[in-house]
């Protein structure tokens, strides 16, 4: 009845902490879908794949988003037919090199500002890397879910609503699609969709611009909201089966230090914005590339952010993160341990 006790109290307290950031994920995916002109965004978006991955990685600066929020906003950036590349440097990125997370990390290690600096240098090198090696994949269809996939942008006739045909981009989704002026069409599956088919017109004005988005943010809080509960329930779930000090006994050697924190920041699956003081409570026994592993490495893949990820990704790309993020911050977590030995 304890670890029952246990299991759920950590159960609520990750979602408690993870909602709020999920919800601005989704606020600002849907005022890009609907306040921004993706195709003008997507235009000026660097061409070559080192400098791509390189934006999308700073671009948290301009997202500050957690690793719950960064998933919706790096969809639509996949969906509006962003570069490989950018799409994949935000992903990783974003929950790190945002102005809200290097706050807290100072405040936590103001006395080792090291660990500061080194967290921001080591994620943009791991997210910019991962970036540009994606980016080598000719088509990222393979590696997305089937209506991520659909929802990429083809150059390739479109019939709209008024029943004629459009050779303008538009969004290969099911449900309905909204003529809007120039000729594009703008895919809505609401409820405001509908009340708007009858006047397109109207989905110019602000309000009706203002209810869209709402009605977008409650379609993604479904399908998202609903993965971030079972992920939730499954690290809950470890936290309580694995006894922690089977974890930390493993945290004196410096590479075994390393793959402590790493599966601790697996497991525990907390969120950037505090993750910090969290690994501050382990920084009088634990090695400081152990330390730096855990800030790096837990805001790309942990337990909850895994069925995140899988909303948009197949189990292969997924991997493929999982594989490549793991293997670049412990190499740098053993470098700086060597070096500060």
């Amino acid at each position: 009845m304890v670890h029952l006790n246990t299991g759920f109290t950590l159960f609520l307290s990750l979602l408690v902490e993870a909602v709020p950031f999920l919800l601005i994920g989704v606020a600002f995916s849907s005022l890009l879908l609907f306040f921004v002109n993706e195709q003008q965004l997507v235009s000026v978006l660097p061409k070559n794949a080192f400098l791509g991955a390189l934006v999308g990685s700073l671009m948290g600066v301009l997202f500050p988003v957690c690793e719950c929020g960064n998933v919706p906003v790096a969809r639509r950036l996949i969906v509006q037919g962003a570069p490989t590349a950018v799409s994949i440097g935000f992903l990783l990125a974003a929950p790190t090199i945002n102005p809200v997370v290097f706050w807290a990390t100072w405040v936590a290690f103001r006395g080792q500002p090291e660990v500061v600096f080194l967290r921001v240098i080591c994620t943009l090198l791991i997210a910019t890397s991962i970036g540009w090696v994606f980016s080598y994949q000719p088509d990222i269809g393979p590696f997305l879910q089937e209506n991520v996939a659909r929802s990429r942008f083809r150059d390739r006739p479109k019939r709209n609503l008024t029943g004629g045909s459009s050779n303008q981009p538009s969004l290969l989704q099911g449900g309905t699609f909204l003529q809007v002026a120039g000729g594009e069409t703008l895919q809505l599956d609401t409820p405001a969709a509908q009340r708007l088919v009858a006047n397109p017109v109207q989905a110019q004005s602000p309000v009706s611009k203002l209810q869209l988005v709402v009605d977008n943010m409650v379609r993604e809080l479904r399908e998202l909201g609903a993965v971030l509960v079972f992920g939730s329930a499954i690290a809950a779930t470890v936290q309580v089966a694995v006894p922690r000090e089977t974890i930390l006994g493993l945290g004196q050697g410096m590479a075994s230090s390393i793959l402590a924190m790493m599966a601790l920041a697996t497991v525990v699956s907390i969120c950037s914005t505090v993750d910090s003081f969290f690994a501050l409570s382990f920084a009088s026994t634990f090695t400081t590339g152990s330390l730096l592993a855990f800030l790096i490495f837990g805001p790309m893949i942990d337990l909850k952010n895994i069925g995140l990820l899988l909303t948009v990704f197949t189990g292969r790309a997924v991997f493929y993160l999982f594989a490549l993020a793991s293997l670049m911050s412990f190499a740098l977590a053993l470098a700086v341990n060597l070096y500060l030995g």
